[in-house]
């Protein structure tokens, strides 16, 4: 499944939101996240970037912002405070998440890559990936959101970018784009568990499941870890993972590695219709149908073959849901939870958030230039996808009580 957060950027057209139509809801939100804000022009700065994300045609770079804007700011005025300034980005984006809580307690916490397209070589932590969900070598950057995800809206909350070692082991590309010592190496899967602590764990935000898309990441490792923090989580993985079969539903296979697509073929005939929302033309009769396996998680010293009795593979037991359309392919998609006690229906329902992400990303986060940051400091990056954030809320804010 290709994500519309690790499409290639499609340029052209992108109709401006009219935030003048909706004043209260914008004053109120600025309220709220500029709090943090101790002097009052950075406050100003901050509203004035913020509808210029809402309001300016085609890209969002400081220049064309500043365009829109005139004499309200000045180009340097504002690239200063993106790129320059010293507010902190954490905190409006915890006042950002909260605020959402309030106003639309999310069902999980969703959390996707996203992909930033580059030409040249210059911005932080740009490099070339092979991508396999697009099946092809990119110049991009890399980054992980977390978005606050009910059935009715979305919005990211949090962001963490990539950073490959090239970039953290090269004091002159660091200091050229002001990577904080702080930060240290990290693989894409570390990379992703650490945006899911912070926001749930560190912030103090309500428990909720963690839906996240594992891609190219290390699944063992990600689930394993998640799982050891007590933190619940439904993963889409890859058929080829490597589980310890721990179900007596599948007689003759009980304590096996297996991979995960073979697990969920032999389970094929306890698969069971499941109602859901589905409102796609094309599929909205087809029935989508759900099985799951209790599994284990296979650790890296353990082998192929039969697991010795009293030597669970990973961190206490799993279920494996496979999903897919009556008459399609079987599985069609495979998801790994320690939610072990939710029906398999509620577990396909969360599942799909994930398509609730997709589509706002590409209607409404892309739309207010989530990824057209043309500035290459590693503070510019992250203070433009806090703003990007905060106007994707009030889009679709404004959109829900139209």
């Amino acid at each position: 499944m290709t994500h519309s957060s690790t499409r290639p950027i499609a340029r052209g057209a992108r109709a401006p939101f009219q935030s003048s139509s909706n004043d209260v809801l914008f004053a109120e939100l600025c309220s709220i996240l500029f709090t943090s804000l101790t002097r009052s022009d950075q406050c100003r700065k901050g509203m004035l970037y913020l509808r210029g994300l809402l309001e300016t045609q085609g890209r969002k770079s400081i220049r064309n912002i500043a365009a829109l804007l005139g004499e309200q700011a000045s180009e340097q005025n504002l690239h200063h405070f993106i790129c320059d300034s010293t507010w902190d980005w954490t905190l409006i984006r915890r006042a950002l998440a909260n605020y959402w809580v309030g106003i639309s307690p999310p069902q999980a916490w969703v959390v996707q890559p996203m992909i930033i397209p580059k030409t040249g070589h210059h911005s932080v932590g740009v490099d070339k990936h092979f991508f396999p969900t697009l099946g092809q070598v990119l110049n991009a950057q890399r980054a992980i959101g977390v978005w606050a995800v009910s059935e009715e809206m979305s919005t990211p909350v949090n962001w963490r970018l990539h950073l490959p070692q090239a970039w953290l082991k090269d004091d002159l590309r660091r200091s050229q784009v002001s990577i904080p010592d702080g930060v240290a190496a990290e693989t894409l899967s570390e990379c992703m568990i650490e945006a899911c602590l912070e926001t749930t764990k560190r912030w103090g935000l309500p428990v909720r499941p963690v839906v996240l898309d594992i891609g190219e990441a290390h699944a063992a490792t990600i689930v394993e870890r998640l799982g050891a923090t007590g933190m619940p989580f439904l993963a889409r993985v890859g058929g080829d993972l490597r589980l310890a079969v721990a179900d007596s539903i599948l007689p003759g296979h009980g304590g096996k590695l297996l991979p995960a697509y073979q697990i969920m073929s032999l389970a094929k005939d306890m698969r069971r219709p499941v109602m859901g929302k589905d409102s796609g033309p094309e599929t909205a009769r087809r029935m989508s149908l759900a099985a799951t396996v209790r599994v284990g998680l296979s650790l890296p010293s353990a082998q192929p073959g039969l697991l010795e009795s009293g030597h669970t593979a990973g961190r206490g037991e799993l279920v494996l849901l496979g999903t897919g359309k009556d008459g399609g392919r079987w599985p069609a998609e495979l998801w790994l939870t320690n939610l072990t006690s939710m029906s398999p229906a509620s577990l396909l329902r969360l599942s799909k958030l994930t398509g609730k992400v997709d589509r706002d990303f590409a209607e409404i986060a892309d739309r207010v230039g989530i990824r057209d940051f043309t500035g290459r400091s590693f503070s510019g990056w992250h203070r433009h996808v806090t703003l990007a954030s905060a106007a994707h809320a009030v889009v679709a804010l404004a959109n829900y009580t139209r």
